[in-house]
């Protein structure tokens, strides 16, 4: 077979590959979550709860919401009202999975505030919340939102 012949061959398979493979969609999609967490804390940090995803192409999902780690921290905590904004979606699924995480914390009754970025790759999420209970320390660990 002569190299142009290849060639146009090689172009024409690799065409007809490329048409499988799903497109992704054209823009970045702004994407909100509400959500309620509970937790405690004696060096090991854990929490969960719940919250529901609504993107601006009008998907929308509800989550489960776990926080896990460790570090010098004690304390209880309860967020009820709490909002994420996401950035570096793509599609509603790119929410989940594992973010990092490492937050500095103080608070007592009817803390104002709880605020924290957290990364996956290139999905940043940004949250905050009021809360209540009490806590003081600094924590290390992982948030993970599923489906």
């Amino acid at each position: 077979m002569s190299l142009m012949k290849w060639v146009v061959a090689a172009a024409l398979a690799s065409g007809g590959l490329m048409a499988q493979v799903p497109a992704r969609a054209t823009g970045e999609l702004s994407c909100k979550m509400n959500f309620q967490l509970a937790g405690w804390s004696v060096f090991y940090k854990t929490a969960s709860g719940s919250g529901t995803i609504h993107c601006s192409n009008g998907q929308t999902m509800n989550v489960r919401l776990r926080a896990r780690g460790g570090g010098l921290t004690f304390g209880k905590t309860r967020i009820d009202d709490g909002h994420g904004k996401f950035t570096g979606v793509y599609n509603i699924h790119d929410v989940l999975g594992h973010y990092a995480n490492a937050e500095a914390h103080a608070g007592a009754e009817n803390s104002a505030a709880e605020a924290q970025v957290l990364t996956k790759g290139n999905v940043s999420l940004a949250l905050s919340g009021k809360g209540s209970g009490w806590n003081l320390g600094v924590a290390f660990g992982a948030f993970t939102i599923e489906q």
